[in-house]
């Protein structure tokens, strides 16, 4: 993006005349414009303009999720860019935010702080930040947050002195992580820690959502974790690697563990040493057909349908982690017994309820842009009452059209099913995220000159297309 001063005009007029010239990468259609203008819309609704801070969940009472708070810091700009608000709007939010992180107690208490070790819980207290219940330290959501801040002090990059301090602020926050400090157990990092018990025993050592976790750490100027991470990482694919519901790829069943890395990084053409050996010996391949493939995996899964659930289809997918009716057996309209569950991640052959969830398409839109696209009208068509004035809501169960106990979320609409009542903010933001990565190249295109990262993905052994550039 230009700097105001090299167009001689103000910085919220500049950023308008820069969007009128930015190029369209991928045209979509109506329904894809409105979809994301409405989802966005959410996080200006729910956001709290005094701390930033955005609700796991609304409108259901709740506290805050910094992963979600990342997300609507990705979402910040990309408003700017489709002329939805103003630049000195994202700005003044995504300032309170940083400064409001920056400025969070830290410290080994239980109680009355937000983090430790540069590290934030992954619930906090929607007015004071600090940790809420009995929550984790969590590796994952403060990448998630820190992904949003790196990606706003890459797009904020005028010298109007509050754009300044956000990019001071971002690079703090991030450089104050210590990441060597959760790697407990050799060559992996821990998905989190509670001051009463300690380290979590899980480590981030399967393929999933956790690229991004590997990639900062390694990245880290400060705190960093040896490369040797990113070798462990990829010493168990071959236990993911599966054809069983469709084209071969690295298999992990809910599909947000294929999208959220990709929100910031694109992965189009580079590879690190495990995908360059697997391209040698099938050809073509990286991370993004990886996904691409988890897509097709899904839609094929649906097709199938070898479980019998109600409206599974071509055009009506999608299984990843979400809300759901609850947990209880439940005898359904043919009459065979069926186990719900409440929230969880669902995929193909993984606690699959018959509960579906938009993001889990929606949020695809990169991967299978046409697909997706006819998902949404699929859905919006056959279940009106999903489509709200923020966008779809969490969830829904065509097979549960009657419950004899208490729902956990939502409610039984007659000749619909199960309806939830909620939006997820950490469900919301990569609709939101990727519709633009797909429309406008925005956040990768940021992102693809973010310093940390890119030194993460060379001490990874990452080359190829644009990191090469």
């Amino acid at each position: 993006m230009a700097s105001a001063s090299t167009l001689g005009l103000g910085i919220d007029q500049a950023s308008a005349q820069m969007q009128r010239l930015a190029p369209v990468i991928n045209p979509v259609e109506p329904e894809v414009d409105e979809l994301q203008r409405r989802t966005f819309d959410w996080f200006i609704q729910v956001t709290d303009s005094r701390n930033g801070l955005t609700p796991d969940r609304w409108p259901t009472e709740s506290f805050c999720s910094v992963a979600a708070v990342g997300f609507a810091l990705s979402c910040w700009p990309i408003g700017v860019e489709r002329g939805w608000i103003s630049r000195k709007e994202a700005r003044t939010r995504t300032l309170t935010t940083l400064r409001f992180f920056h400025d969070l107690p830290q410290g080994p208490e239980e109680a009355g702080v937000g983090g430790y070790k540069g590290f934030f819980y992954h619930f906090l207290d929607m007015t004071t930040g600090h940790r809420f219940g009995r929550t984790e330290l969590s590796t994952v959501d403060t990448t998630l947050l820190i992904a949003g801040m790196l990606f706003a002090a890459r797009w904020f990059d005028g010298s109007h002195r509050d754009e300044r301090e956000i990019r001071r602020l971002a690079q703090e926050v991030y450089e104050r992580v210590e990441w060597d400090w959760v790697m407990v157990r050799p060559d992996r990092i821990s998905m989190g820690w509670h001051p009463e018990t300690g380290f979590i025993q899980a480590d981030w050592n399967v393929y999933n959502e956790g690229m991004l976790v590997l990639l900062l750490a390694i990245g880290s100027p400060t705190h960093p974790v040896p490369a040797s991470v990113w070798d462990e990482w990829c010493s168990v694919y071959d236990r993911s690697w599966s054809d069983r519901w469709g084209p071969a790829h690295l298999h992990f069943a809910p599909l947000f563990g294929h999208q959220f890395s990709h929100l910031f990084v694109d992965f189009r053409g580079i590879r690190d040493a495990w995908m360059r050996d697997r391209s040698a010996r099938i050809g073509d391949f990286d991370y993004f057909e990886n996904s691409c493939r988890a897509v097709q995996t899904q839609r094929t899964y649906a097709v199938e349908n070898s479980l019998r659930w109600t409206g599974y289809s071509a055009d009506v997918w999608g299984l990843t982690a979400c809300d759901g009716p609850g947990d209880f057996r439940q005898v359904v309209a043919d009459g065979t017994e069926r186990q719900f569950f409440s929230y969880s991640a669902r995929g193909p052959g993984d606690r699959d309820d018959g509960t579906l969830a938009p993001t889990a398409a929606m949020s695809s839109m990169p991967f299978a842009p046409t697909e997706v696209t006819a998902c949404l009208k699929a859905m919006k068509a056959q279940y009106p009452e999903i489509y709200t004035r923020y966008g779809f809501l969490d969830a829904f169960n065509p097979t549960l059209t009657r419950c004899d106990g208490d729902l956990r979320h939502g409610r039984i609409l007659p000749g619909v099913g199960w309806v939830d009542g909620d939006y997820l903010g950490i469900d919301q933001g990569p609709i939101v995220i990727q519709i633009e990565n797909h429309r406008s190249d925005l956040i990768w295109s940021h992102m693809r000159g973010e310093p940390n990262l890119v030194r993460g993905l060379k001490r990874a052994g990452f080359t190829g297309a644009w990191l090469d550039r």
